[in-house]
């Protein structure tokens, strides 16, 4: 057994993150999401072989097989419900993902992460807000506050550009150009894509603006919760949260009395379903959402076909349809059937002459 192999595994993640950090420049996020995954594999192990100290020459196929009937089995602790397939197989990932850089970077003689088969997930169909709901969501911030217009000109951005919400609360007032109406937002994996704003999304934006008189960095400012930070001159302390635009959609989708459960995402999803839906192409939208893989845009196709769509309305008929159809048919078979009968008549006249 080589050197390598007796490492201990909590290091060898640790090592792993720092690489993800340094050499792959993957954002703090998705390092963090790694750190979550792998470590509950780590935990997982050291349950299940009944020992402190667990290394990489513990890592097999059978483990990982365990470990994926684990996982199978598991409950949230939120919902009480199993883990989604999506779910399952997101820790799936992490731990391939791993794997490959103990057999590509470290050299090391452990099981192929290709052994590891994610298997074929569940269809996600995102979803998404109709026109009149989306009336609704944007009509019931109290503008007389300048946290409701604030929240306003979240709505129109999110719907506007089909931003991330990390990437939404991320954004600087330097960041945004509302003369061109469009800026570079730097996504998932450190990618740069251009932005567009609505007129709407611009308007919005300058009213909020225009109630602030401070020269702080972030463009969208919390105005409670704790105090801001001491020697804070750029008022990063001040930046909204992800979990901030989160309760604050919630809020209005509730007040709105909209029966979906809505999230800054699903803004996200209302946004790329419209662009299909008016006839926009799958590549253009998967370049303004910032896919780095087309098949992950193709999901919204489940929401919006529009040649499917017109191929129903071309060829589909009602239920009175076919119905007249019968109708039309049983009077066209009766005109025959008279028809036959008078040439039938004629010949027994013909034959008894």
């Amino acid at each position: 057994m080589s050197t390598s192999l007796k490492e201990n595994i909590h290091s060898a993640i640790l090592q792993y993150l720092e690489y993800c950090e340094i050499q792959k420049n993957l954002s703090q996020n998705t390092i963090k999401m790694y750190h979550f995954y792998l470590m509950d594999f780590f935990e997982w192990l050291k349950t299940f072989l009944k020992k402190d100290q667990v290394t990489l020459a513990d890592i097999d196929s059978e483990i990982i097989n365990k470990y994926r009937v684990f996982l199978n089995r598991r409950k949230s602790t939120k919902s009480n419900l199993e883990f989604k397939r999506s779910t399952q197989k997101t820790f799936l990932v992490a731990l391939r993902a791993f794997l490959k850089y103990l057999v590509v970077v470290q050299n090391i003689e452990i099981m192929s992460p290709e052994q590891i088969i994610l298997g074929k997930g569940e269809d996600r169909v995102p979803k998404v807000l109709n026109d009149d709901q989306m009336t609704r969501l944007f009509e019931v911030q109290d503008l007389n506050k300048r946290s409701g217009i604030r929240d306003r000109a979240i709505l129109e951005t999110l719907f506007s550009t089909g931003l991330r919400v990390s990437e939404l609360v991320g954004l600087n007032k330097d960041d945004v150009n509302l003369n061109s109406g469009e800026f570079t937002v730097i996504g998932k994996g450190r990618k740069a894509r251009t932005v567009y704003l609505s007129p709407s999304a611009i308007n919005w934006l300058k009213r909020y603006l225009a109630t602030r008189s401070d020269e702080y960095n972030p463009l969208f400012l919390r105005y409670s919760g704790k105090k801001m930070e001491s020697e804070d001159y750029e008022g990063n302390s001040l930046r909204l949260t992800v979990r901030s635009v989160q309760r604050l959609i919630k809020k209005y989708t509730q007040r709105a009395g909209i029966s979906v459960d809505a999230t800054p995402h699903t803004l996200r999803h209302t946004f790329a379903t419209g662009l299909l839906y008016e006839g926009a192409d799958l590549r253009s939208v998967q370049e303004l959402l910032g896919h780095s893989n087309v098949a992950t845009t193709q999901i919204y196709t489940h929401v919006t076909n529009i040649r499917l769509r017109e191929v129903h309305k071309k060829f589909h008929k009602d239920v009175d349809s076919p119905i007249q159809n019968f109708k039309d048919y049983d009077e066209e078979e009766k005109k025959e059937n008279n028809d036959d009968k008078k040439e039938i008549e004629n010949d027994e006249q013909i034959t008894s002459l």
